[in-house]
Order: C-alpha cells, then sequence, then structure tokens
C-alpha cells in the first residue's frame, strides 16, 4: 500500500518565514544563529538552518525552542501568525 506524504499544515508553513524574518530583524546570520543553538546543547549547523527556514527540512520541537531561545523570543511566536494589520483595525486595536 502506497502512503501519502503529510502535507505541512499553517503552522509548518509559517515557522520557517517566522525564523527568518526574527533572524533577519535580529541582525544574525545563518552561522551566528546556529552557532547560538549549539551553545545551547542543540547542536546546529547553518545548513540545517538554511534548509529549515527555506521549508526544506522539517523543524522538530527541540529545534524549535533552541532557536527561539537563542532569537530571545518564546516558541509560541516562531508558530503562531501574527494579526493583519486589517485584523487588527477590525477589532478596535
Amino acid at each position: 500500500m502506497a502512503t501519502r506524504p503529510v502535507e505541512i499544515g499553517p503552522a509548518g508553513l509559517h515557522t520557517p518565514r517566522a525564523i527568518e524574518r526574527l533572524r533577519l530583524v535580529r541582525g544574525l546570520t545563518q552561522h551566528q544563529l546556529a552557532a547560538r543553538c549549539s551553545a545551547l546543547g542543540r547542536p546546529m549547523t547553518n545548513t540545517a538552518l538554511s534548509r529549515t527556514e527555506r521549508g526544506r527540512r522539517r523543524c522538530d520541537i527541540d529545534d524549535l525552542v533552541a532557536i527561539a531561545t537563542a532569537l530571545g523570543t518564546p516558541p509560541t511566536t516562531l508558530l503562531l501568525p501574527l494579526p493583519s494589520a486589517s485584523s487588527d483595525d477590525r477589532r478596535g486595536c
């Protein structure tokens, strides 16, 4: 029996972009972020990080926690999409 590939859901599509965006906001290269993750006890190469950011490699929970910690943000920040400006306007924010 053939197996179907597991489709990537919304969080799986958002997370790689969020990692890259926040890394750039923090002014870090992929090498620097990978080194921070390694220093936290989660060995990571810049190649693994690059593949994660490009959606070519799944980000497991241990990687997610290390990356978030290295970026100084809670893991949920990388999982959940930011509210759009239009949705903020409708809520009166």
